[in-house]
């Protein structure tokens, strides 16, 4: 297939454009600046100088493609992640990138989309599995999200929405933090010690967006086969990099921030069943604990 994929070098993005790539697809990446279109270049992609937002030029880009993958995203920083104001440029790719992208597949005759989601927008379910079907919610955070799905849902194509869980890996910058901090012997959980966290190795996430091209429309939740609680993934990072956690935090604390940390201190316990059975894809790690062995072996040193 002919694919076009808008944020081909950011953290999914960097491992799905060569997963596409070894797939067998011909692949077109948006590139915003010189540097991201030598590395689009050097992955075997075609780089093409678009803005996001201008429904124009992207309609132009897309045609000829059978595909578009939206994954572009811009999430702030850990040391801005729970200011309101560090949102702006994420809620914008979310809502009018996603709104460009729909519009300008829609005119160029794509006859696929996929875009990306969380599953961070589900209603807290304690220790349930939670499938497509469970309740979402909306707080601020979530805000993008929930206008990138609403945006897919009017594409009179195939349209497909993958729910990822927490991205971790080479390339997550929030996890390569936290396992930093982690080699310091300081483990981060956020809410309750029993609260579950789904979790995605970007390479997993990778394999799903190439599952994606193929499966029947719908939404799919991407996460490993076995979450794991916040206890539990402190103690899954501390064994990946040989360093007992003598601190964690911030804990229940972390409740009284209210939504502004609610996306990482609700207990998400996701299941990934309907990928599995509706395509051959299936994780590569089962779970953090083996996840993380594989990123603490890539980023030692």
């Amino acid at each position: 297939m002919r694919v076009f994929v808008t944020g081909g070098t950011g953290a999914i993005g960097g491992y799905a454009v060569p997963a596409l790539i070894a797939a067998g697809h011909t692949v077109s990446a948006l590139a915003r600046t010189p540097a991201t279109a030598a590395v689009l270049r050097g992955q075997g992609a075609t780089p093409v100088p678009v803005s996001l937002f201008d429904r124009h030029a992207l309609t132009t880009a897309f045609a000829g493609h059978d595909a578009v993958l939206n994954l572009a995203s811009a999430l702030p920083s850990t040391s801005r992640f729970l200011l309101k104001s560090a949102w702006t440029e994420c809620h914008r790719i979310r809502t009018e990138g996603s709104a460009a992208v729909v519009d300008a597949a829609t005119a160029a005759g794509v006859g696929r989309l996929v875009q990306e989601s969380v599953v961070m927008i589900y209603r807290a379910g304690a220790d349930r599995w939670i499938d497509e079907s469970w309740p979402t919610e909306h707080y601020f955070i979530a805000t993008g999200n929930h206008a990138a799905e609403t945006n897919a849902r009017r594409f009179p194509g195939a349209a497909v929405i993958l729910r990822f869980g927490i991205f971790y890996g080479r390339g997550a910058a929030h996890s390569e933090q936290l396992m930093a901090s982690a080699r310091r012997h300081i483990g981060f959980a956020a809410g309750r010690p029993d609260s579950y966290l789904s979790s995605i190795h970007l390479a997993d996430g990778a394999g799903a967006v190439v599952a994606a091209l193929d499966c029947p429309v719908g939404i799919y939740n991407v996460v490993d086969d076995e979450p794991v609680t916040a206890r539990d993934n402190v103690a899954a990072m501390a064994a990946a990099v040989g360093a007992r956690a003598w601190l964690r935090g911030p804990g229940r604390a972390a409740l009284l921030l209210g939504d502004r940390s609610t996306s990482m201190t609700r207990s998400l316990r996701v299941s990934n069943a309907r990928l599995r059975s509706a395509t051959d894809w299936a994780p590569r790690y089962p779970s953090v604990r083996e996840g993380y062995r594989a990123m603490a072996a890539q980023t030692a040193g």
